[in-house]
C-alpha cells in the first residue's frame, strides 16, 4: 500500500444504546468522543442506531407473516381461469 493516502485504521468502540450493547473493533471511522474500555484503555466511540443485539432478525423477535392466507386468496381469484 502506498504510504500517506489511507486512513488510520485503529481500535474503535461500537455502541447501540438502545440495546445497552458495545464491542470493540478496528476500523477506519473516527468520533470525537471516548469511552474507557474495560481493559482501562480510552477508545473513541461510535453510537449506532442498531446492532446484532438489537435487531429483530438476530433477536429472533422477527414477526412472521401468515403467507397461506395470501397463497389461498390468490388461487381463488387467478388459479381456476387457466383451467376451464
Amino acid at each position: 500500500m502506498k504510504p500517506g493516502i489511507h486512513p488510520a485504521y485503529g481500535p474503535v468502540v461500537f455502541r447501540d444504546r438502545a440495546a445497552d450493547y458495545a464491542f470493540l473493533t478496528r476500523s477506519t471511522m473516527t468520533s470525537e468522543q471516548t469511552v474507557e474500555w474495560e481493559d482501562g484503555n480510552t477508545y473513541p466511540v461510535v453510537d449506532v442506531e442498531i446492532s446484532s443485539a438489537g435487531h429483530p432478525f438476530y433477536t429472533g423477535t422477527a414477526r412472521v407473516l401468515d403467507t397461506a392466507g395470501r397463497v389461498e386468496r390468490f388461487e381463488r381469484r387467478y388459479g381456476l381461469r387457466g383451467a376451464k
